[in-house]
């Protein structure tokens, strides 16, 4: 009956979630250009949150975990799992406060509505995946930009989305050139769970009823840690939270 109800419920979704992105592309554009980054990143918040929204018209429920008080004066990384495109939206609206700017790969960079225009004008890096030169050189300069501006990249070292809500392998390299590269920085493990399930039928259902789960985990100093350290607390604090 569930999968029933999720197919009239997914289009009802669809309409509202597109009809989100296209009023928000235009209030980002007139945004950014007229106001500058203040303006737009107000925008961008709130369009994370209306797509949050959309979400619940599925039945999904948010929940989002942070004790911690996060200073934003300092630069962060966030280190987080991955299991859908709808991990996004909740790491925006929930740390705001911290300027969340994300590595996505090149081709987000166009043709969606809000979000290419977001990625490619709110501070966040666009690589080519198949040139690992040029990608390790935007990641150098992105850890640079958060470092001068003290804003927060979110990086994802799994590469790739879990389809089945199993923690893929982390991968160092990304992680690390950012941390060298924003040795100011504050780590910060986000674990999210379940929001694989949205998209467990592809695009199309989206099942209902999904409460997706974001933990953040104890923050540590960058510049107070060596890099096997930093590692071993982002996989672990994430792994645990993945596996109870």
């Amino acid at each position: 009956m569930k999968k029933i109800l999720s197919y009239p419920l997914s289009i009802i979704f669809y309409l509202a979630f597109g009809l989100v992105l296209v009023v928000f592309h235009g209030l980002q554009f007139i945004a950014h250009r007229g106001f500058g980054y203040q303006a737009h990143k107000i925008c961008v918040d709130w369009l994370n949150f209306f797509i949050m929204r959309c979400l619940n018209l599925l039945g999904t429920r948010i929940s989002f975990d942070n004790t911690y008080k996060l200073d934003k004066d300092k630069p962060h990384i966030i280190v987080a799992n991955h299991q859908s495109m709808y991990d996004i939206p909740p790491l925006i609206w929930y740390l705001r406060k911290i300027h969340p700017k994300f590595i996505s790969k090149k081709e987000l960079g166009k043709g969606i509505p809000s979000v290419s225009y977001n990625l490619r004008h709110g501070g966040s890096v666009l690589i080519d995946r198949k040139d690992s030169e040029k990608a390790v050189k935007a990641i150098k300069n992105f850890g640079q930009y958060l470092s001068k501006n003290k804003h927060s990249g979110v990086i994802f070292p799994e590469g790739t989305r879990s389809r089945d809500g199993q923690l893929k392998r982390f991968s160092e390299n990304g992680l690390k050139t950012l941390i060298e590269n924003c040795p100011d920085a504050i780590l910060i493990p986000v674990s999210i769970k379940n929001s694989w399930q949205l998209q467990q039928y592809g695009m199309f259902p989206l099942p209902i009823g999904v409460k997706i789960l974001f933990k953040v985990h104890q923050p540590i100093d960058v510049s107070q840690n060596d890099f096997n350290t930093c590692y071993n607390h982002a996989l672990k604090s994430i792994q645990s939270e993945i596996d109870n």
